[in-house]
């Protein structure tokens, strides 16, 4: 199982969003500080999603999140708005990202997955979003007519092996994670899944790795401390 620190970017700050509304948000200060926090704490990968592009496509952060991918060590994977294969030549060739995730592009535009699987292979991640058990696209601001497993079939048989899905309706809410939906859409997708959404205690780390899930994605619980980083990295 591996653990990615999140770093939420909107307009150049590190936040955190409740249930991803743009106007529901948490500021906790510049995003190089806290990825380079996450790092000495012993993360061994880092999340890191551009609110802004996923938002609007805005390119306001970009300054910012080349800056950060460059400053840390650690691996980076970083998804929002990311929608054409110039934007992830240019994380994965220019920035030196090692993964990139496309999300709403699943849905709006598949084809862009075997065009950048056949260049990138496994560098390329699928972002899942999950409201009311149907995928939310363009910043989790429109519901698509199409579920979870549907989408992650369909990038599988495309070239994704790996999957980061969001429970929005916990998404920033330390409320636990799904972890019963996440284990299902490993076991029916047979795909990597890294969950995303609600964790919120330690207890719900132990759940990830009993239930056999690929990874978790910790953002709120390890911003307030509810989750202890170091803590979780044992686990």
């Amino acid at each position: 199982m591996i653990l990615f620190p999140a770093v939420d970017v909107l307009d150049n700050r590190a936040v955190r969003l409740l249930y991803g509304k743009r106007d529901m948000v948490t500021d906790y200060g510049t995003p190089v500080e806290r990825a380079l926090k996450w790092q000495e704490s012993g993360a061994q990968y880092l999340h890191i999603v551009d609110l802004n592009g996923a938002f609007d496509d805005s390119t306001v952060n970009k300054k910012t999140l080349v800056e950060l991918i460059k400053k840390v060590s650690v691996p980076v994977q970083i998804g929002g708005g990311i929608k054409t294969l110039d934007k992830i030549k240019f994380y994965l060739e220019e920035v030196g990202a090692s993964r990139v995730i496309v999300g709403t592009a699943c849905v709006t535009n598949p084809d862009i997955a075997d065009k950048a699987c056949a260049i990138y292979g496994n560098k390329i991640v699928a972002g899942i979003d999950a409201k009311d058990g149907y995928v939310a696209i363009k910043g989790w601001v429109e519901k698509s007519n199409l579920k979870p497993l549907d989408v992650a079939l369909d990038m599988k048989n495309r070239g994704v092996d790996t999957v980061v899905y969001t429970d929005i309706s916990r998404d920033g809410a330390l409320c636990g994670a799904n972890i019963d939906s996440t284990a299902k859409l490993t076991l029916d997708s047979g795909m990597k899944i890294i969950a995303s959404g609600g964790m919120a205690t330690l207890d719900d780390v132990r759940a990830v790795k009993e239930r056999g899930i690929y990874g978790a994605i910790l953002g709120r619980a390890i911003y307030t401390g509810d989750i202890s980083l170091e803590e979780a990295l044992k686990i």
